[in-house]
């Protein structure tokens, strides 16, 4: 029999009349059960085609392939799966295939050097990296820019602290920040100024906080934001802005969200899970949700669950895992978020009033352990992305480039992954029609990425801690005339 590409499984090498029941659940045990006999233990094919090229022959798109093993393709010679494998194995086993096949793709260009010399070209631009600052960080998390040419980076041990004009950081972090709970992802998180820093001098800080009258040591946390200002390398007025109630702390170190963006007026920040997955869809608690107050922490009167006895007042949008990208269009005044998957399906939201964006009820990914999570990728009510991630890019920073500099890619985002590099996306008519990777994660795993003053995109790193930036081709001369 001919090799047939696109799960050609043939009647005797694969089990097609097991119970559901008796199938194991890790998708790598289901793969090597049912399918490594015809397509090869690496997916690189056998008596049935290879998984791993890219290359399909009845449909690739997730849906094609997931009905292709659910309903088999006879005139391939292959039966169908649903009667042995549950509807949430199969989706398991796609997502297992997409990660293979994306392993094998190559690189779309070569990777730069940190302080490369080479331009490297994209689509639609060609830039130059250079390192701003390489050394003296530990985990930094987020960089916000002062109007007096002034920098703040977090570091997620619970430091932050100031770099002059010239990037160089100051002796010593900025003394009299809050305590922090370094407890695995938590720690001293993202750090944005007020709109009207100018006048206000308000600066608003995220982290994983103990609970009140607890020690820092404790590893009971909850995201919290607080806002104060500078005095000299001080942080002095400080002032809750959110915090949450005593049972919303809880000792798992994960999923802890954290970005700030402002908008009209008011106050957006995300809260992520916590690794509990069912408080996502719990409105009576701020777990897994975008929050929307007045700058001082007071609830808008017009937040769709204010003044439901049943809501958390302060919630914006739910069904949350991790949102760790947060960023407004200036123009329209649209806000969009970037969260985490579990083992794929990162996602890319337009953030509505009131919405429902699915956690855990809908979900393009698996748990990390191969275990089936879900296989509804939709369902009414549920908010779709415009885009996501299979396999995962580990999504973190996003920004929305509206400066001079780079031209030809005007009103884009670029979206940081830690394990995915740098990507940029291009938006048109509600649809994301480029996903570009512009470097890889050889570079760096991207911690935080900004739009700067200067036009310029700058990028926070972790393993090796650093500040880089994109500058067009020519140079920073050339963009600067």
């Amino acid at each position: 029999m001919p090799a047939l590409r696109f799960f050609s499984f043939v009647a005797a090498c694969c089990v097609v009349a097991a119970p559901a029941h008796a199938v194991k659940t890790k998708v790598e045990e289901v793969y090597r059960e049912h399918c490594a006999s015809c397509h090869g233990a690496a997916m690189q094919g056998g008596s049935g085609g290879s998984l791993a090229d890219g290359l399909w022959n009845h449909g690739s798109t997730d849906q094609a392939i997931s009905q292709a093993i659910a309903e088999g393709i006879p005139d391939a010679g292959m039966p169908g799966f649903k009667r042995a494998l549950s509807p949430e194995v199969i989706r398991s086993l796609v997502v297992y295939i997409r990660e293979k096949e994306s392993s094998n793709r190559p690189a779309a260009r070569p990777v730069p050097a940190a302080a490369s010399t080479v331009p490297v070209k994209t689509t639609h631009e060609s830039y130059l990296l250079e390192t701003m600052l390489d050394g003296g960080l530990e985990t930094p998390w987020a960089l916000a820019f002062l109007p007096d040419g002034r920098k703040l980076v977090t570091e997620r041990g619970g430091r932050l602290k100031i770099l002059d004009e010239a990037w160089k950081p100051l002796p010593e972090p900025v003394s009299g920040t809050p305590s922090v709970v370094p407890n695995g992802q938590g720690g001293l998180l993202d750090v944005v100024p007020a709109p009207d820093f100018d006048t206000s001098g308000w600066i608003y800080l995220t982290y994983s906080a103990p609970l009140p009258g607890d020690s820092p040591d404790t590893k009971t946390s909850m995201t919290k934001v607080t806002r104060g200002r500078l005095s000299g390398n001080a942080w002095v007025d400080g002032e809750t802005v959110f915090e949450g109630d005593p049972d919303t702390h809880t000792t798992r170190g994960v999923h802890f969200g954290s970005r700030i963006v402002f908008d009209r007026g008011y106050l957006y920040f995300s809260i992520g899970d916590r690794g509990d997955a069912a408080k996502a869809q719990n409105l009576s608690v701020p777990i897994g949700k975008i929050l929307r107050l007045h700058p001082d922490g007071r609830v808008p009167d017009d937040n769709p669950f204010a003044g439901r006895s049943d809501a958390h007042p302060a919630i914006w949008s739910y069904g949350h895992r991790n949102p760790q990208g947060l960023v407004v269009d200036p123009q329209t005044h649209a806000i969009y978020a970037t969260e985490h998957g579990p083992r794929g399906g990162d996602e890319f939201n337009l953030i509505r009033n009131g919405a429902n964006f699915g956690w855990p009820l809908v979900c393009f990914g698996m748990n990390y352990d191969g275990s089936p999570l879900t296989a509804k990728t939709e369902m009414e009510g549920i908010d779709a992305p415009l885009h996501h991630w299979t396999p995962s890019i580990a999504t973190c920073g996003l920004a929305f480039y509206n400066g001079d500099k780079f031209p030809a890619w005007s009103r884009d985002f670029f979206v940081g992954g830690l394990k995915g590099g740098l990507h940029r996306l291009r938006l048109r008519e509600g649809r994301v029609v480029e996903d570009e990777v512009v470097f890889d994660s050889s570079v760096g795993r991207v911690r935080d990425v900004r739009c700067g003053p200067d036009g310029f995109i700058y990028v926070v790193l972790n393993q090796p801690d650093r500040i880089i930036r994109l500058v067009p081709a020519g140079g920073v001369a050339d963009a600067v005339k």
